[in-house]
């Protein structure tokens, strides 16, 4: 490429050094251009390409496994036993294990109903079965309210029981773990845990815990999440697409290789002897679901996923709501990967090529590499690269790696493919996030435990739904306008203009794309209450 200095850009700006502040900052870009922000970018490119290298292998590794399965027809009920509990003419309902269901809650007046009402519906003997309610409701009213639900249950004959306590130390794990403490849930052998916007079929117990009655060596079975209020806007179109990839591909990779996958902390059987052996709940970080799953299975405990049993759920329907999951699910994972990565490499329990695939796969590549280079090369290298022409660009890097690796993740869910462009352009929004996220629970920083509780919009939102929902569920300033977004989206769209004008190659189309996404994110247009689509 012909080397093309700011001053041919810009003809007539140095004929004066004193011609002004921005004379004088296009005379300082071109004098450090070339000798150190062209070799910082050629790193930063290398790298970048690197990474995604590395995204890629895994992305077709992890297909490879999943067309296996399919080919040489590996289910669940192949690879381990499973046969139907029945009742015995002569010892009755003796024959069924004692279960715990735990339903942890935070003030959710809007979920609470539907949760219990799933929950007290299971199908299992009532004297087998003992349903917790974990209330750490901050409001009164809610308490009142959640109180009374379990008790008009408890009247019909449900072994419900509504449980309390002073402070909420240690969030859900704190609350799970002393639930387990109650002399009644000492007699169960197994847990099964929902969020309380989870709504499990009557035969979830019926089809999960047979396979841990005939197995002693599993210790976790792990339902699939399927949404209800996927249709509600574009951005939980968006959100189903990169669930869904999560539970039809990587759950089931883990499951299927390893016996191992990252417990997804509801709609999951939990052998009690396995969460003890494993040092109960902890709450070192914020992810106490996957910190358990990483313990139990370097004792020695296996873990089964089943993809066909589905547990219905909602998706954060606003901005907001999403923005704090994410930070939660991506600075969790990084977190906890700095706190047990030389315990797993020093384990004696599991084999080699298990810490391999723990550490490399499940937390390098997809915990950190993953969120970290998608922010990295997409919006921050890649648009510097137009100003600077010193740096050239690999095709191959910029364009075919990441567009095979976006086909393989959107084929996890067919009818939304079409919104691919969406998604990808959302992703990389997201990425920003969940990048910064990383960072601060790989170097522990001030955010690092931070644990806001999902806001959950349950019959509220399908009342809306159903009767001309307006468009946003109120404005403010501070919920609706996102600086950072806004700046990076000025960045992208200063690059895509130059590009353009100036540049050999077609970049500007996606950079300037990607700008207006960062700019609708950042005035506030996603998360809106809009009809089904």
């Amino acid at each position: 490429m012909e080397q093309l200095s700011t001053a041919a850009f810009f003809p007539g700006a140095f004929q004066s050094v004193g011609d002004g502040i921005p004379a004088q900052l296009l005379f300082i870009w071109d004098t450090v251009r070339a000798p150190i922000i062209a070799p910082l970018l050629r790193v930063l490119m290398v790298l970048c390409s690197g990474l995604s290298i590395m995204l890629f292998v895994e992305r077709i590794y992890m297909g490879v496994v999943i067309i296996g399965v399919k080919l040489l027809r590996r289910t669940p009920g192949k690879r381990y036993k499973w046969e139907a509990i029945k009742e015995d003419t002569e010892i009755g309902s003796s024959v069924f294990p004692m279960v715990l269901v735990q339903i942890p809650m935070f003030n959710e007046k809007e979920v609470y109903q539907m949760s219990i009402r799933a929950v007290c519906g299971l199908s299992w003997p009532s004297d087998r079965i003992a349903i917790q309610v974990l209330d750490d409701s901050t409001i009164p009213s809610i308490k009142s309210l959640v109180e009374l639900e379990c008790q008009k249950w408890a009247n019909k004959g449900i072994n419900i029981k509504y449980e309390v306590r002073d402070n909420r130390s240690g969030y859900k794990a704190g609350a799970l773990k002393e639930g387990m403490k109650r002399s009644y849930a000492r007699k169960c052998e197994y847990v099964v845990i929902f969020d309380a916007d989870f709504q499990p079929e009557p035969d979830f117990l019926h089809r999960s815990i047979p396979f841990l009655v005939h197995n002693p060596e599993l210790a976790l079975i792990q339902a699939r999440w399927i949404f209800v209020n996927s249709n509600e806007c574009m951005m939980t179109r968006l959100q189903e697409m990169s669930l869904d990839y999560h539970f039809t591909v990587e759950q089931e990779v883990g499951s299927s290789t390893h016996a191992f996958f990252g417990f997804n902390g509801t709609a999951g059987v939990w052998r009690i002897a396995a969460i003890e052996e494993a040092g109960g709940w902890k709450d070192r970080t914020t992810v106490e679901d996957m910190d358990l799953a990483v313990r139990a299975s370097l004792k020695g405990w296996k873990f089964l996923y089943l993809g066909d049993l589905q547990v219905k759920n909602e998706l954060p329907s606003t901005f907001k709501a999403f923005r704090f999951q994410q930070h939660r699910w991506s600075c969790g994972p990084a977190n906890l990967f700095r706190k047990v990565v030389m315990e797993i490499a020093r384990n004696k329990k599991v084999t080699l090529w298990k810490k391999v695939y723990v550490i490399y796969s499940f937390f390098f590549v997809r915990k950190i590499i993953a969120h970290i280079n998608n922010f990295l090369l997409f919006c921050v290298v890649l648009p510097a690269t137009v100003v600077v022409p010193e740096v050239t660009i690999p095709i191959w890097g910029a364009v075919y790696i990441p567009t095979a690796t976006t086909i393989i993740n959107a084929a996890g869910t067919p009818r939304s493919f079409h919104l691919t462009i969406f998604w990808i352009m959302f992703e990389n929004v997201m990425s920003l996030h969940r990048a910064k996220a990383t960072l601060i629970g790989l170097l522990e920083g001030s955010r690092a435990n931070e644990w806001v509780v999902t806001e959950k919009l349950g019959d509220i939102l399908k009342a809306k739904t159903a009767s001309k929902p307006t468009r946003t569920l109120g404005f403010r300033i501070g919920d609706r306008i996102h600086l950072t977004e806004l700046g990076i989206g000025a960045y992208l769209f200063f690059c895509g203009c130059y590009n353009m004008l100036y540049g050999e190659n077609n970049f500007f189309i996606f950079i300037l794309v990607q700008s207006i996404s960062f700019f609708i994110v950042g005035v506030g247009y996603v998360g809106t209450i809009v009809p089904s689509f």
